[in-house]
């Protein structure tokens, strides 16, 4: 079974460091960035599941990652984090396609159970992608003994 790769995204270089070391002593490999642009050029060369992305940073905000990730990767799951959290940073976040939202200070047992859930889901995703592939493929015995004739 293929284990969770994580990204943080988050301007704090403390907050990185000490965050990505904790995840790490719980068996998570963990990839960081201090920006929305060099998350996306971590994306670009590296398989990421779940990111764990700061909403307040300088440059992109984590709204605009969110939505160009999305978009580039689309099975990649997003939980943002914020500081600020607002009602309507929220709901657009959700509707460009979170997965979910944390509170900092997050504790980490709960930065590690979100991104779990996100990981299965994706993980159910991906199974339903090569069913149907694999489905694609297949043909019924009618198909076969017509084919045949």
């Amino acid at each position: 079974m293929e284990k969770m790769k994580m990204m943080l995204v988050d301007d704090e270089e403390r907050y990185l460091t000490t965050t990505q070391k904790l995840l790490e002593r719980k068996g998570v490999k963990v990839l960081t960035a201090p920006s929305g642009k060099e998350a996306l050029e971590v994306l670009k060369l590296q398989t990421v599941h779940v990111v764990i992305l700061d909403v307040k940073m300088p440059g992109m905000d984590g709204n605009q990652v969110l939505k160009e990730i999305k978009f580039l990767y689309p099975l990649v799951e997003v939980i943002m984090l914020t500081g600020h959290a607002t009602v309507d940073s929220a709901i657009d976040g959700l509707k460009s396609g979170a997965f979910d939202y944390l509170m900092k200070p997050a504790d980490i047992d709960e930065i590690l159970e979100k991104a779990m859930e996100a990981f299965e889901k994706r993980q159910r995703l991906e199974e339903k992608i090569r069913i149907a592939q694999s489905k694609k493929f297949m043909r019924s015995p009618r198909e076969i003994l017509k084919n045949d004739e």
